[in-house]
C-alpha cells in the first residue's frame, strides 16, 4: 500500500475515514505525525512520508499530533497483516502493554523463539515488537493524560511503566515535551469523579444501535444492561501477579467523533489495557467495513438491503461467560437461555459493589466451577439445567483452566473448532458460532441456524452452504447481516 504515495496523498486529501488507522503520515515540515482524517492545515506532498504504524512513525522521529491524536485511530483488522502471527502478536502487545510481560514469554504463547518474532515482525512493520510495545505505552499514557485528569504517577504505572522517571524520559525524549506540559496544553477541563473515560476509534459508518440490540438482548442480570444508549457491565480480570482486580465499565457512542467513550472504574486502573483490548473485540472496532462490504455486497443480489454497509461483528468480553450461555441457549429462546444463566450467577457468581443499578455480580470463573464439590448437575441440576449441559459447561472450564483450547486470538481457529466438538453436547452450530464470538474469526458460517434459514427461505442448509462460498472470508459478517434483516 505505501509504494502507491499519490494515492496514500490524496486519500490524506480527502480526509477519507477509511484509510483512518491503516497509515499515519509523517510532515517533516513540522516534525509531527497525523491520521490521514486529520482536519491541520494541509501540508504540500513533498513534506509527507507515509508509515503502516504509529510505532515506525515515531521511530522516524516523528511526535503525535496533537489535534488528530494518533492513540485514537482505529487498529488494523485480521486480514491486513501476513503472516497471521504478526498481527497476534502486535494484539497481544497492545492488550499487555501494562503487564511488563516479556517478548519471551509473548513468542511462547504465540509457539515461536523471540528470534523469529523479532524477524517477522520487522519485516512487517519495519519496528522490533520492543518499539511497537514502546509506542503503545506511550499512546495510552497520552490518552490518560488528555482525558483524565489522574495523577501522572497513576498514569505512568496504568500505561506499564516501571518508575515515574523512566515515563518522564521516554515521554520527553519521544515527543519533546513533558508529560506535564502536555496536560496543561488540553483545553478541556476534567472533572473530578474517580472513574477514568477514554475514547477507542472505529471506521464509519458504525451500527451502533444495531450492536446494542444484540447485546440487550442476551444481557445476564447482575452482570450486563443495556440502558439509556449505553452498554454497562461488571468485569473481573487478573492482573500479571496473579492479583484480581473487580470494577465496572460503560460503553457509549460519540458519533461526531466516530469513536466510541469507555468509562471504567478507577479500580480497573491495573488492568486498564486488558478492558480497552476486550471492549474492541467485543465492539470490533478493528474491523474495515469496506473490505468485508466488498466481498459481501453480492448478497444484495439475492435480495436488495440483504447486506449492509457498517456491519460489525458483535464479540465478547468474558469468554468463559459467553460459551456457557452459548451452551445454555441450545434448542431453547434466547430469553430463556438469560434465565438460565442468571440462576448461575445468583448462585454461584461473586458478588460487588458498583454505582450502576443493576450490576450486582461478576460471572464464576472456570475456576468456580470446577472447585465445585460433587457432580456438576447436582449443583446445576436444582437451578433448571438439563444433566448433559452441565457436563458439557463443567468440560469447557476444564478444558480452559488446562488450556486445550485457545479462545484468544487462535492461529488456527478451524482447529479450535474441531477441539470445541470433541466435547460431548457441541455440535457444529455451537462450535462455529463460539469461534465467531470469542476468537474473532471473521469466516463462521451457521448454516444450520434457523435465523439464517428464515433469511433465505426457503434454501437447504446444504445450498446456504455452497453459496456462502462466495463469502469467504467474512462469513461470520454474512450471518450477523442475515440475522439483521429478521
Amino acid at each position: 500500500m505505501l509504494e502507491n504515495k499519490s494515492g496514500l496523498y490524496a486519500a490524506f486529501v480527502a480526509k477519507d475515514t477509511r484509510f483512518d488507522g491503516r497509515f499515519f503520515v509523517g510532515i517533516s515540515s513540522t516534525g509531527i505525525y497525523c491520521r490521514p482524517v486529520c482536519r491541520a492545515k494541509q501540508p504540500k506532498a513533498e513534506n509527507c512520508t507515509f508509515y503502516h504504524t504509529a510505532a515506525e512513525a515515531e521511530q522516524a522521529g516523528y511526535r503525535p499530533c496533537l489535534l488528530c491524536r494518533p492513540e485514537l485511530a482505529p487498529g488494523s483488522s485480521i486480514v491486513d497483516a501476513t503472516p497471521n502471527l504478526v498481527y497476534r502478536a502486535a494484539r497481544m502487545l497492545e492488550e499487555n502493554c501494562g503487564s511488563g510481560q516479556s517478548l519471551d514469554e509473548l513468542s511462547g504463547r504465540l509457539g515461536c523463539t523471540d528470534r523469529h518474532l523479532r524477524r517477522v515482525f520487522t519485516a512487517e512493520y519495519n519496528v522490533t515488537p520492543v518499539q511497537y510495545l514502546q509506542t503503545c505505552r506511550l499512546l495510552l499514557a497520552k490518552n490518560l493524560l488528555t482525558d483524565t485528569d489522574l495523577p501522572v504517577i497513576e498514569v505512568a504505572m496504568a500505561a506499564g511503566f516501571g518508575s515515574l522517571r523512566r515515563f518522564n524520559d521516554l515521554f520527553k525524549k519521544q515527543y519533546n515535551l513533558s508529560p506535564t506540559a502536555l496536560r496543561k496544553r488540553t483545553l478541556e477541563e476534567q472533572k473530578n469523579t474517580g472513574d477514568v473515560t477514554l475514547a477507542l476509534g472505529y471506521r464509519p459508518p458504525y451500527p451502533w444501535e444495531e450492536m446494542l440490540h444484540f447485546f440487550a438482548g442476551r444481557a445476564i442480570p447482575g452482570i450486563d444492561i443495556v440502558q439509556d444508549d449505553t452498554y454497562m457491565r461488571t468485569v473481573h480480570l487478573v492482573t500479571s501477579e496473579g492479583k484480581h482486580v473487580y470494577g465496572w465499565m460503560r460503553v457509549g457512542h460519540r458519533p461526531h467523533k466516530n469513536a466510541l467513550s469507555v468509562t471504567v472504574s478507577e479500580t480497573l486502573l491495573p488492568v486498564l489495557p486488558q478492558v480497552l483490548a476486550r471492549v474492541r473485540h467485543m465492539f470490533d472496532l478493528y474491523c474495515d467495513p469496506e473490505a468485508v462490504y466488498e466481498t459481501l455486497r453480492v448478497m444484495n443480489e439475492i435480495r436488495p438491503g440483504l447486506c449492509v454497509l457498517g456491519t460489525r461483528l458483535p464479540g465478547c468480553f468474558n469468554a468463559f461467560e459467553m460459551v456457557v450461555r452459548a451452551v445454555l441457549g441450545q434448542q431453547i429462546t434466547v430469553k430463556a437461555a438469560s434465565t438460565l444463566t442468571a440462576r448461575i450467577v445468583d448462585t454461584y457468581g461473586t458478588p460487588v459493589q458498583t454505582k450502576i443499578p443493576g450490576l450486582t455480580h461478576v460471572f464464576p470463573s472456570p475456576e468456580d466451577i470446577l472447585a465445585l464439590d460433587g457432580p456438576i448437575e447436582n449443583h446445576f441440576g436444582p437451578l433448571g439445567i438439563i444433566t448433559t449441559r452441565s457436563k458439557t459447561i463443567y468440560e469447557l472450564a476444564r478444558a480452559i483452566v488446562q488450556k486445550e483450547i485457545d479462545f484468544e486470538l487462535p492461529a488456527r481457529p478451524e482447529e479450535e473448532i474441531k477441539k470445541l466438538m470433541t466435547i460431548r453436547g457441541i455440535g457444529s452450530w455451537t462450535a462455529q458460532y463460539i469461534a465467531m464470538r470469542t476468537m474473532e474469526w471473521p469466516d463462521a458460517f451457521l448454516e444450520t441456524d434457523a435465523g439464517v434459514k428464515k433469511a433465505l427461505y426457503p434454501l437447504t442448509s446444504k445450498e446456504l452452504l455452497e453459496m456462502s462460498n462466495v463469502w469467504h472470508p467474512w462469513r461470520s459478517y454474512a450471518t450477523i447481516n442475515l440475522w439483521n434483516t429478521l
